[in-house]
């Protein structure tokens, strides 16, 4: 998934010979009115549901000094909501520069674009990741050594991370602070600028629309459906109809999130190919509806941590022991400010369980 294509807004209106150049007024008001409000929206969602379940994994870890203490699904989810985390923390600078302009450097500008692009690629691997490993545990009942399992694990990530690097190193080479003609206004942007340009367009659409959407939607629909297969066969009708339910609500949220936006640019790269005749309304409807649909995809990262985390029992849980431990230390320190009275409990945030908290299928 490649970062918010801005270029259509600085030259696509008007390098076809066949007609005059479009008017982009009408949908620079749009982008300027939506883009802000969406992306902050969407960046206070997933700071709070991120930061959340990162604060649940650290209460967790204080009774496991090991790195390799985490079960397989607690890895990979952790790992997931720093990706979401990550890529949250940029879309208030991309929110800026529709209201004012790129003011920042072309340093920023490179390192917002490749944050954007590295923690897109990475969000959907580490989904496909959390359902495989569902899908080991409970089809197969894979139980082997946990320490060699969950290091694995940790491994398994590292190399999505140096892959996904690999990939967003386009934005570090490529994306600059462009002026847009007529608004007087700088935007920071991918602009390939070479004689290739459209060849480099088509491809990294293409590599977003396999490594980002096609692969992990194959993994997940392959595992969820082995994974109801098994369940169907081992548990309660009551059960049957809870995990349904879940799966399909794990892969229809990643659906509706990601597709549009990929279906938009598989036709705007049948456009760059002259498959599709270009027009004005044509360019205005793609710019509009990929940004749209760019932001769908971008909520993706805020509806995570409901998905993936809060609907583990056993997180729910740890969460519930979090917010009570609080509660009691705080009715402690008045207490101990005016009151003689010893406090009458204390919770552990240790669970005894060697399980999940945060199993996606609980």
């Amino acid at each position: 998934m490649e970062t918010p294509d801005y270029s259509n807004y600085v030259d696509d209106y008007s390098t076809d010979e066949n007609f005059a150049p479009c008017n982009l007024t009408a949908a620079w008001y749009f982008t300027e009115q939506y883009v802000p409000a969406t992306y902050i929206l969407v960046f206070i969602l997933a700071i709070l549901g991120n930061m959340l379940v990162l604060i649940v994994i650290r209460r967790y870890r204080q009774s496991h000094r090991s790195p390799c203490a985490y079960s397989l699904t607690d890895t990979f989810l952790l790992h997931l909501a720093i990706s979401d985390l990550l890529l949250a923390l940029t879309l208030p600078f991309f929110a800026a520069q529709w209201i004012t302009g790129w003011v920042f450097t072309t340093g920023i500008c490179k390192l917002a674009g490749a944050l954007f692009s590295l923690n897109v690629y990475c969000g959907v691997l580490f989904l496909a990741c959390i359902s495989f490993d569902r899908y080991l545990a409970i089809v197969h009942a894979v139980h082997t050594n946990w320490r060699h399992n969950t290091c694995l694990a940790q491994l398994a990530c590292a190399i999505i991370w140096i892959c996904c690097i690999g990939l967003s190193a386009i934005d570090i080479n490529f994306r600059k602070v462009v002026d847009i003609n007529g608004f007087d206004k700088q935007m920071c942007t991918v602009d390939f600028n070479t004689d290739s340009s459209a060849q480099w367009q088509l491809s990294m659409q293409l590599v977003s629309l396999l490594l980002g959407f096609c692969l992990p939607l194959l993994v997940m629909l392959y595992c969820y459906l082995r994974i109801f297969h098994a369940l169907c066969q081992k548990s309660t009708r009551r059960q049957k109809r809870r995990s349904l339910r879940l799966i399909i609500s794990l892969v229809a949220v990643f659906v509706l999130c990601w597709a549009p936006c990929n279906i938009l640019k598989m036709v705007d790269s049948l456009r760059i190919l002259s498959i599709v005749s270009p027009s004005c309304t044509m360019h205005y409807m793609l710019d509009v509806s990929i940004l749209v649909t760019e932001s769908l995809g971008l909520a993706h990262t805020a509806l995570n941590p409901l998905l993936y985390g809060f609907v583990g029992v056993k997180f729910r849980r740890e969460l519930y022991q979090m917010f009570k431990t609080g509660l009691s230390s705080a009715r402690c320190q008045r207490m101990s400010q005016g009151m003689s009275r010893r406090p009458t409990g204390s919770f552990s945030s240790v669970d005894s369980e060697n399980t999940s908290y945060f199993s996606v299928v609980a």
